[in-house]
């Protein structure tokens, strides 16, 4: 198979990964306490813990060695600054997509990024892809739950959204296959902005969300999804 047609259908899968998660929140059934309050959260750690696996295992790793530390300081800060006003504004317009936005702005960067690996022979193209999947899923899930909540959208729309967006990533990592691998400096400052973002999302609206008192399965839910990445890592290394 060829390199553009694996980027072609792992971005794609990882991008599906988004409606599956509205899938599993809209088919949930049962509404006991637990399902209600313990185990979303522990989906929101999960999700978390993967998140940032994939800072600290790949992008960070594989964006630093392109660029010297001034460069590094610079973008980290730019991309946790950029995610933050992002934030800002989303709070000032009390808009119902902030976990969507949060999910559309580390999936495509870094499906950019995991374009670029396979065109320049990297090996974190398929754990990118793994991870991205991995958040994909959580996110999903909480983002159909936020956007239904709000009352402005229907579930089956909230799903057919997410299905049209899955196929952003391939467009995305298609560019960064042809056009951006050509250019090693731009691919490891997509990363490093990515990771700053990323890392801001994780402690502004994800760990928040995960807490639980008197409950333990939330924060383990987080180390799983940490480990997971770990072991796709020494798995692809």
């Amino acid at each position: 198979m060829s390199d553009w047609l694996q980027v072609f259908l792992l971005t794609l899968m990882a991008g599906i990964a988004m409606p599956l998660g509205a899938l599993a929140a809209w088919g949930e059934k049962i509404r006991s306490q637990w399902l209600e309050q313990e185990f979303r959260h522990a989906v929101i750690a999960f999700g978390g813990g993967a998140l940032l696996s994939a800072v600290a295992l790949v992008l960070v790793p594989e964006g630093s060695r392109q660029l010297n530390i001034a460069s590094v300081t610079v973008l980290f800060l730019a991309g946790g600054l950029t995610f933050m006003g992002l934030d800002i504004l989303l709070d000032k317009f009390r808009s119902p997509a902030g976990q969507l936005v949060a999910m559309m702005s580390d999936f495509l960067p870094e499906a950019r990024a995991l374009g670029a690996a396979f065109a320049t022979g990297g090996s974190a193209g398929l754990l990118l892809a793994a991870l991205i999947a991995i958040q994909n899923l959580p996110e999903g899930f909480n983002s159909f739950g936020e956007l239904r909540k709000s009352g402005s959208f229907s579930a089956i729309k909230i799903v057919l959204a997410f299905f049209l967006l899955a196929w952003l990533g391939p467009v995305a990592g298609l560019i960064g296959f042809f056009w951006l691998a050509q250019f090693p400096v731009i691919v490891a400052g997509v990363m490093i902005f990515a990771a700053g973002g990323i890392l801001y999302l994780v402690f502004q609206d994800i760990a928040p969300q995960a807490v639980l008192k008197n409950r333990w399965a939330p924060a383990m839910g987080s180390v799983l999804g940490f480990l997971l990445g770990l072991v796709g890592q020494m798995l692809v290394g």
